[in-house]
């Protein structure tokens, strides 16, 4: 099988351009010799690639497995180029991750200074939604995905090819400020109306509390007053004592601690959460696979 790296960049335009003529602008070529190198590569592959069907075109899903492994090969083939004409490749030094916006405000720069990194790699983070970071995962664009575990697999990622470390625990806990008194400001266990501060549709941890109230009567008495997809969104919003929100217990601990925030009862309004970090296993670095096989010994 000859396959010429060119055309793996060319598979890499297409994705990122999901059109024929940008792609191929992108690569300096005429759109036909562009469509005729894409074609020389499915040949080679022996499967097809692209879908031609849809606009704008699409991976197909051998498409999507095989970019992972052609963004690594141009990944690995330049770190070599530069490594042979005596360069820094520094960019092969840094470690990039994608991370759910609440872990990383709050867990990940604790996990970080934990982690045995060499003097000369680097970390770079993107806080993402969860959707974003799966996304970034599956295209290649991440190293590793810091994301709340799904139990319903609702990020469709297969184990034997994105497999995960389980690094910590928490859970989803009701809060609100606290009143005059001391005490919360609402109850959940009365008949009254109880303000909510919710998660937009689609936000993963707004599904996890939709999964956990699904047969609770306290569901018919949640009013809406305010919406994010960010955990911290709410929380300014609970501080400001304008309603209840189901947040995270790592990201606010100081705020437990010093009484700006109280939890509300009881505990089957609570939800586990386990934080996992992910990664790809047709990705490879030798600082991602070192740093991997450190963190899975421990």
């Amino acid at each position: 099988m000859d396959i010429d790296s060119k055309w793996l960049e060319d598979l890499l335009a297409l994705a990122s351009c999901r059109s024929f003529s940008q792609a191929a602008a992108r690569r300096h070529v005429t759109q036909p010799a562009f469509s005729r190198r894409i074609r020389a590569l499915e040949d080679a592959v022996g499967a097809a690639l692209i879908d031609r069907s849809k606009t704008p075109v699409d991976l197909t899903s051998e498409g999507q497995l095989f970019l992972l492994t052609a963004r690594s090969v141009t990944d690995q083939l330049a770190e070599a180029v530069a490594r042979v004409r005596g360069l820094q490749p520094a960019q092969a030094q840094v470690l990039d991750i994608a991370a759910a916006h609440s872990l990383a405000n709050s867990f990940f720069p604790d996990w970080l200074s934990q982690l045995p990194l060499g003097s000369q790699q680097s970390i770079r983070l993107a806080a993402l939604n969860v959707e974003e970071a799966v996304h970034q995962l599956r295209e290649g664009q991440c190293d590793m995905m810091l994301v709340y575990y799904d139990p319903l697999s609702a990020l469709q990622l297969d184990s034997a090819t994105f497999p995960s470390l389980p690094l910590a625990s928490t859970a989803l806990v009701p809060v609100c400020a606290p009143g005059e008194n001391g005490q919360p400001r609402w109850n959940l266990e009365t008949d009254e109306t109880v303000p909510l501060l919710a998660y937009t549709q689609g936000a993963f941890l707004g599904r996890t509390l939709r999964m956990m109230l699904a047969n609770d009567g306290l569901r018919l008495r949640l009013r809406t007053l305010f919406e994010t997809a960010i955990a911290d969104g709410l929380k300014g919003m609970a501080l400001k004592g304008l309603g209840v929100a189901w947040l995270p217990r790592l990201c606010i601990e100081q705020e437990l601690a010093d009484g700006r925030l109280l939890e509300l009862g009881p505990a089957r309004y609570q939800a586990p959460l386990e934080i996992r970090l992910y990664r790809c296993t047709l990705v490879h670095k030798a600082a991602l696979d070192r740093l991997w096989q450190q963190l899975a010994a421990t």
